[in-house]
């Protein structure tokens, strides 16, 4: 079945993470776009009323998380192949003088290693998942067969273009599968370090196969922060940010995607970042999760998003994000970060 290329249309905000236009909505096959609502989760932050300490236990999946949608082992050796064959084509271009790079129209950066990396991925999703929406940062949206999208792939194919194009191997390609808006399986692939990481909903999260876990820490003061850069903070959230900053050990700029694989590793304890869009953090969240840790938005909300470009062009989806190995760190970050200050 041929794939439907998605052009895009104007930005709606300039983004300091360097992603690209807001996309219009493809199809493939017939019948008519069914939208599925956006759906926001109910905060995580559930206290003890004793010891205002969290309940959720560490890494822990409720029976009913794990048994509402079990991920088809399938799906997950295809997310393994996806990420081998865009490693195939941006390890050739990686520090290769000769490079062009162009200038989105919100001035962020792209390689033609960008673009045929997804290009790839999706010509493999419409192959073999015909009935699998995908949404990515290069060519949009595009719904699948008869307008569904139960199932999601989310491409970001290089996550860190100008980590890439100054040849820095700590940018990687992320990809996600999301069921009815959540993410349920995440791929974060660094081909020029041989390193990837995997997280399943229900599962123990993985780097090249070993199982990994975060690390305590209960003192927000004791924690190392990491963003990728402080441009992504502007307004009311660079306020909130420097305030948060100003409580951690260390904050710390520049991993892009890289610093959730540490986080998930033990190696930070928090990310913190703003100004984003969905395909920059979806394929993260199950990777921090399975890993015993927390994803949320600045409110402590759960990460949704469902294929829907309306909501892209309305601003309509969660841009601010954190990833914490420790569930005190957490509160005490969304407590910080959802502060009105002026």
């Amino acid at each position: 079945m041929a794939m439907t290329v998605v052009t895009t249309t104007t930005t709606t905000r300039n983004h300091a993470r360097g992603v690209g236009a807001v996309p219009r909505v493809g199809r493939r096959g017939g019948g008519a776009n069914r939208m599925k609502p956006r759906v926001s989760g109910l905060t995580m932050l559930m206290k003890n009323g004793r010891s205002g300490r969290m309940e959720t236990r560490r890494g822990a999946m409720s029976s009913s998380e794990i048994g509402e949608t079990e991920v088809p082992g399938a799906y997950v050796d295809f997310a393994k192949r996806l990420a081998r064959a865009a490693g195939e084509v941006t390890t050739k271009y990686f520090r290769a003088r000769t490079l062009e790079v162009e200038d989105k129209r919100d001035a962020s950066p792209v390689t033609i290693a960008d673009q045929t990396a997804e290009a790839v991925m999706r010509t493999m999703v419409t192959k073999e998942h015909p009935t699998h929406a995908i949404f990515g940062e290069e060519h949009g949206i595009e719904l699948g067969a008869g307008g569904s999208s139960e199932w999601t792939w989310v491409f970001d194919p290089i996550d860190g273009t100008k980590s890439f194009i100054t040849g820095k191997p700590l940018w990687g390609t992320l990809i996600a599968l999301l069921h009815n808006g959540e993410p349920v399986l995440g791929v974060l692939d660094q081909p020029v370090l041989k390193e990837q990481w995997v997280g399943v909903r229900g599962r123990v999260s993985t780097m090249n196969g070993e199982p990994i876990s975060v690390k305590r820490c209960e003192n927000i003061g004791d924690a190392y922060m990491y963003s990728t850069t402080p441009l992504m903070f502007e307004g009311m959230n660079a306020a909130r940010y420097d305030t948060l900053a100003s409580k951690v050990k260390i904050p710390m700029f520049g991993c892009d995607c890289y610093a959730y694989g540490l986080l998930a590793m033990g190696f930070a304890d928090l990310v913190v970042e703003a100004d984003l869009k969905p395909y920059d953090y979806m394929a993260l969240v199950p990777i921090v999760k399975g890993a015993g840790g927390y994803m949320t938005d600045w409110k402590g909300e759960p990460l949704r998003f469902t294929a829907d470009a309306g909501s892209l062009e309305s601003g309509d989806y969660q841009g601010e994000v954190i990833a914490a190995g420790d569930a005190d760190v957490l509160r005490e970050a969304v407590a910080t970060l959802s502060k009105t200050l002026f």
